[in-house]
């Protein structure tokens, strides 16, 4: 049986373990211009031990931000502070995926100039978001009512992924991992409680998940399959997103991602935000469906990771929380160290401290 500590064929990299970083949302890009700066840069070079590095969240377009100081990469200043970020990655033997980003409807009036936020339907829903308070620090605040998409502006929002796909390939990324989880745009248009449209976007779960397949082909026709992700959480509530129909469409997504032939498969597990625990039935019902690599997240530690690789349910395990406070967590795993223990007050905004002043271990 496989370990933690192998490598693994994950589409066109081969990563060096299987130990994989999990995109966490900082709020530490350079205000203006939301531009990846050094201090990223430092972050990311110190966790470049992960098998693979996933990035936080990173917005395609403007519309697509939800959070204060999140990152772009759809201007040039973006992607060249992407660059300094991902050449530092590779200098130290690492790799690095680019987590594609739309939040929706999850995401505040102040970042559009007054506009509202975008969705599926126009539905009132309860949830917060993040913004700058009149202190400068993170204030959280209540997410309006959104504005439904129309349909003649879908292209434009494909769009947007695509090209946000070669600005990723162009910044030195590795792979694109598509963010289809957590109750943003591309999960408010597959759950059944955030979508009300009865246009060919609504409605049948097909017609439900149709804009998460678009978006995948796009992304895989301006790049290819074996650079492509896309992460779901089918299961668990989420920023206002019930799902209630969720375990079904987790099954069709997985089979309709798996005839694509990607990458890998993330499935992000409702226990790390306080859901229920994942139960193996579902996890073999998508292995059946979903041939290819399927990456493992939530609630993880060394134990749990193990025990389903070793039974065939995941092929990697992606490490959030654990590895904000322990930039050297593969070999932390691997000898059984002591682990550090996050501090959650600097998890958003601030500077280095609580970011890039962990300790590896000596």
């Amino acid at each position: 049986m496989p370990s933690l500590f192998e490598p693994l064929d994950l589409g066109a990299v081969t990563p060096r373990n299987r130990v994989f970083m999990a995109p966490l949302t900082r709020m530490r890009a350079t205000a203006r211009g939301d531009v990846p700066n050094e201090l990223m840069r430092d972050y990311y070079v110190q966790r470049a031990s992960a098998g693979l590095i996933i990035s936080e969240g990173t917005q395609i377009s403007p519309e697509g931000k939800g959070y204060m100081d999140t990152p772009g990469i759809h201007s040039q200043e973006q992607v060249a502070g992407w660059r300094a970020v991902t050449d530092a990655v590779h200098a130290e033997g690492g790799l690095i995926a680019a987590q594609l980003w739309h939040v929706g409807r999850v995401s505040h009036e102040s970042f559009h100039g007054g506009a509202l936020p975008v969705s599926a339907s126009a539905s009132a829903y309860r949830n917060r978001t993040t913004v700058r308070g009149e202190d400068g620090r993170p204030t959280r605040v209540n997410c309006p009512t959104p504005r439904a998409l129309d349909l003649d502006e879908i292209p434009r929002v494909i769009e947007d992924y695509r090209r946000a796909t070669l600005n990723a390939r162009d910044a030195g990324f590795d792979l694109v991992e598509i963010h289809a989880a957590h109750g943003y745009l591309l999960h408010q248009f597959l759950a059944a409680d955030s979508n009300q449209r009865d246009d060919e976007y609504g409605g049948a779960l097909a017609d439900r998940a149709r804009l998460m397949l678009e978006v995948t082909d796009a992304v895989v026709d301006a790049w290819s399959a074996d650079r492509v992700g896309v992460r779901i959480s089918p299961i668990g509530s989420f920023n206002g997103t019930e799902d209630p129909d969720g375990a079904e469409a987790g099954r069709y997504v997985a089979a309709e991602l798996g005839r694509r032939d990607l990458a890998f498969l993330h499935l992000s597990e409702p226990d790390w935000a306080g859901g229920p625990q994942l139960d193996d039935d579902f996890r073999r019902d998508l292995r059946a469906a979903h041939a290819g690599p399927i990456v493992g997240a939530g609630n993880y530690d060394a134990a749990k990771a193990e025990r389903l690789l070793s039974a065939g349910l995941i092929d990697a395990a992606a490490f959030g929380r654990t590895f904000i406070a322990n930039p050297d967590l593969p070999r932390r795993l691997e000898e059984q160290l002591p682990l550090n223990t996050p501090v959650t007050d600097t998890f958003y905004g601030g500077d280095h401290a609580g970011y890039t002043d962990y300790p590896v271990h000596a």
